[in-house]
């Protein structure tokens, strides 16, 4: 059994613990007795047994003058999670990939994070990212040409370059989901909102790749194919290309006031 295999069982598994938790819930006098009562909350386990909800979203934050400030982001993006059949892309497989890096840090009560300079690049963005990479095209024998699209965590525009020429994927193939240079390093977002800048011109069959990356440190590797449902769904909701143009930019005075950096005793 392959590591995508066994997470899904595990998966699985997981859900019927809780459906066997819920029915005995069910069975207790004061429920099982009121029909009303039983049959809406059946219909909500049904739903939840069906659909998920998975969200990436953060605020990058950094003390004033530092280099986290240069490509500082907020933003987010949600996904529905349900049966293939109903999906736009189906999810064909996912690794994970995980160390103990401590290249991004907090100390208790600190206003700020702390990083170690050029310490997240090489052992740490690059390593989990080229890994979880190689790792998931090895298990699934595939090529970097057997995608259309990729995305990869991007904190800047040169980071995803890099490790995208790296491990052999082109320019064409990462730029559709490249917004740091637009939107900033929107962290737990990032990758996520790439994602969904893709799915807005991906066609029926296209494969895409997606390499998130946390600091401490990991990177998760995913492999979709684009469904036939993406032509129907797509002009559901308005394209994230749409999102970016309709924003207001402000100077950094007014960034620091927003966000509270302007201390004073």
């Amino acid at each position: 059994m392959s590591r995508t295999q066994q997470a899904i069982q595990e998966f699985e598994n997981t859900i019927q613990e809780k459906m066997r938790a819920f029915e005995a819930f069910l069975s207790i006098p004061s429920v099982s007795s009121d029909p009303a009562k039983k049959a809406s909350m059946l219909d909500a386990a049904n739903y939840l047994k069906t659909y998920f909800e998975g969200i990436g979203m953060d605020a990058a934050q950094g003390r004033p003058g530092d280099a986290l400030e240069y490509t500082a982001g907020t933003g987010g993006a949600a996904f529905i999670i349900g049966p293939a059949a109903e999906s736009v892309a189906v999810l064909e497989g996912s690794l994970s990939y995980v160390t103990d890096t401590p290249d991004f840090w907090r100390r208790p009560y600190a206003h700020y994070p702390s990083h170690g300079q050029r310490f997240t690049g090489d052992p740490a963005y690059f390593h989990h990212i080229t890994a979880a990479a190689e790792m998931i095209l090895s298990e699934m024998g595939r090529q970097p040409s057997d995608y259309r699209f990729a995305v990869f965590h991007q904190p800047n525009l040169k980071f995803p370059q890099k490790v995208a020429k790296t491990l052999g994927f082109t320019p064409a193939q990462i730029e559709a989901g490249l917004l740091v240079g637009l939107i900033g390093n929107t962290y737990a977002g990032s990758s996520m909102i790439g994602l969904t800048a893709i799915l807005d011109i991906a066609e029926p069959g296209d494969r895409v790749l997606i390499v998130s990356f946390g600091s401490g440190a990991g990177s998760d590797a995913i492999s979709f194919e684009v469904t036939d449902r993406i032509a129907h769904n797509r002009d559901k909701a308005p394209l994230t290309r749409h999102y970016i143009e309709r924003r207001k930019e402000i100077d950094y005075a007014t960034y620091v006031r927003y966000r509270g950096k302007l201390q004073t005793t």
